[in-house]
């Protein structure tokens, strides 16, 4: 069989990386395609329903494909992810002249966050500014932007967005994962030394490599295998891998969604069946 994959095309070097990893796998006596998305809620639709053989998921989508599977009494196997899609944190940023010293000092303030379907940006922060008693909405006003809906935050200009919102002054604080907010210094969008992290959520994992159960477990076992055997020192590889944002990849593990799990129940993204229940989110 042909191992067909899908992957959502956020950016035009999709195209590039999983070209270059379908040259690589049938090079490797795999035989692979791949096709892409608009956006991952389709996505995830034919990877339950069996027409596609594997996903990569965003952490999101795992999500919603892990409940639509169950729900169907189906199962999906998180094959691999990338060494980078591990230990994550997202932060919660305040200007470096602000007079805020505590999560608490945010009541009754402004915070920005990503797209409403931003795992890293707006839901997992969102949800844990609620744990410190400010709810979203309530205690603590939120400016949403909502740039590159149904791509799960994979198009970070939505949390650019609100890092210049918070650099403008129209908010007290942004939200946005730690490797952007990086990012953001380095590119000028946050001028070197003008922030300060307010608070960091716990670590969480981000994207996998999802595989359905109509997938042999041979061949399975054979994509694995492959995917975890490619090496940063092949030529043919790392500038993929530089594209891509890894290293190494590594065995998927489920044990880093425990708090968008949270996330989504809290904000009603999606229901314990997997449907969008999420009010307004048009991809």
């Amino acid at each position: 069989m042909t191992l067909v994959m899908g992957a959502v095309a956020y950016d035009p070097k999709v195209v590039t990386i999983w070209g270059g990893f379908r040259a690589w796998l049938i090079e490797h006596g795999l035989p692979f395609d791949f096709v892409l998305y608009s956006h991952y809620e389709r996505q995830v639709e034919d990877l339950v329903a069996g027409r596609i053989d594997a996903a990569w998921n965003s952490p999101l989508a795992w999500i919603r494909a892990r409940r639509l599977a169950e729900a169907a009494d189906r199962r999906l196997t998180p094959l691999v992810m990338r060494d980078t899609d591990r230990d994550l944190t997202s932060v919660i940023v305040v200007r470096s002249d602000s007079p805020y010293k505590d999560v608490a000092d945010l009541k009754g303030e402004t915070v920005a966050v990503g797209a409403v379907d931003s795992p890293q940006a707006t839901l997992i922060p969102s949800s844990f500014l609620a744990g410190r008693g400010l709810r979203p909405g309530a205690e603590v006003a939120i400016r949403r932007f909502d740039v590159g809906v149904g791509l799960h935050g994979d198009h970070i200009g939505g949390e650019r967005d609100a890092a210049r919102a918070l650099m403008a002054g129209e908010v007290a604080a942004a939200c946005m994962i730690d490797a952007n907010h990086l990012l953001f210094g380095r590119e000028g969008t946050l001028a070197a030394g003008s922030t300060r992290v307010l608070a960091q959520t716990a670590p969480f994992d981000h994207c996998n490599m999802s595989v359905g159960d109509t997938v042999p477990e041979e061949v399975m076992r054979r994509f694995g295998a492959l995917l975890l055997s490619m090496s940063y020192a092949d030529p043919q590889v790392r500038p993929l891998f530089d594209l891509e944002g890894l290293t190494v990849w590594q065995p998927g593990r489920t044990s880093g969604y425990a708090a968008l799990e949270t996330a989504v129940d809290e904000s009603g993204f999606y229901d314990g069946q997997g449907a969008v229940t999420a009010a307004g989110y048009a991809p």
